[in-house]
């Protein structure tokens, strides 16, 4: 049997291409990835007052594919289109919440901290991902000749967004603390940086970090797998909760490099509050404890559930 074709809508941002991806592989689809853009008035219009017709978006799709799965504010209203142009011959997958009714899609999946409920939706502790133990075990070795340290923490760095302003100040005490608690007790760092990570801040990390550690300086994929799969701790800045989910499938302690909000942000503190109730993350603080909690794989539960419908959905 051949397989489902997929079509996976997004902004192009890592943390939705994680999320799309992530469940179009555990679902094995055939899929493509389209990079929605929308013209330029519609930008700013919210999904729920935009039009559910082609000349929002600048994309031209085809039609060949069973199954979309969408993730961010863009895509929503081009999932939408395509799901009425072909009259319900494919399934829709919405992954966040799309901000309009949520029977558009035939699926939404949401984290539980977002507080979405439907009879469509199907919730996920933290956000789900791309990442799969095999791609993780496969590339522990690209790193491991440059360990040269018994213990190995991995600081995974985010980047400025509207809940977090990552001030110098509030990055250097962070530095401050990743080097007292890690390097002076003779752990060997490995830093990874995000997409969003600022140039100056990667640059800062070179020269306050001495030359035994281990700087990635560009978005390298092997180096953030290897860097899981090596690590004793994890340190993931408070910025993404899509890195936090994804550090949480290794089953090793995760510390949050917390920051100050300059925006409201009650969906993070949600999240912290559930992540630390599955003892799954602790604050980055002063001290380095050790302990252990399930490995998190909301990816594989969420894709098991939908491939149990798959099998009396009628794609004709």
């Amino acid at each position: 049997m051949s397989k489902l074709k997929g079509l996976l809508l997004t902004e192009g941002m890592h943390g939705m291409i994680s999320q799309v991806e992530g469940l179009a592989k555990a679902l094995d689809l055939d899929f493509i990835h389209e990079k929605i853009e929308l013209n330029n008035f519609w930008k700013m219009i919210p999904p729920k007052f935009t039009p559910v017709q082609d000349f929002v978006f600048k994309n031209k799709i085809v039609n060949d594919f069973n199954i979309i799965i969408s993730c961010g504010r863009k895509s929503v209203i081009p999932s939408i289109y395509l799901k009425k142009k072909l009259k319900g011959k494919i399934m829709s997958i919405h992954i966040q919440d799309p901000k309009v009714s949520l029977g558009n899609f035939d699926y939404i999946v949401a984290p539980e901290h977002d507080g979405l409920f439907g009879s469509n939706v199907l919730q996920s502790k933290g956000a789900i991902h791309y990442l799969r133990d095999d791609e993780l075990d496969e590339n522990k070795t690209y790193l491991k000749s440059q360990i040269n340290k018994e213990k190995v923490v991995s600081f995974i760095v985010g980047g400025p967004n509207k809940y977090y302003n990552y001030e110098d100040s509030l990055i250097d005490v962070i530095f401050s603390k990743v080097k007292k608690n890690f390097i002076d007790n003779d752990y060997q760092l490995i830093f990874i940086p995000s997409m969003r990570t600022p140039k100056n801040i990667i640059n800062k990390a070179k020269e306050y970090f001495d030359h035994n550690q281990i700087i990635i300086q560009d978005i390298d994929k092997k180096a953030y797998l290897s860097s899981l799969e090596l690590a004793d701790h994890i340190v993931v800045t408070c910025d993404s909760t899509s890195m936090i989910s994804e550090a949480a499938m290794t089953g090793k302690p995760i510390y949050v490099a917390q920051m100050p909000n300059v925006k409201k942000n009650t969906r993070f503190q949600k999240f912290f509050e559930l992540f630390k109730s599955l003892n799954i993350i602790r604050n980055l603080e002063n001290s380095v404890e050790k302990w252990n909690y399930k490995k998190l794989n909301e990816t594989d539960r969420i894709s098991s559930y939908i491939k149990d419908q798959l099998k009396n959905y009628d794609f004709s």
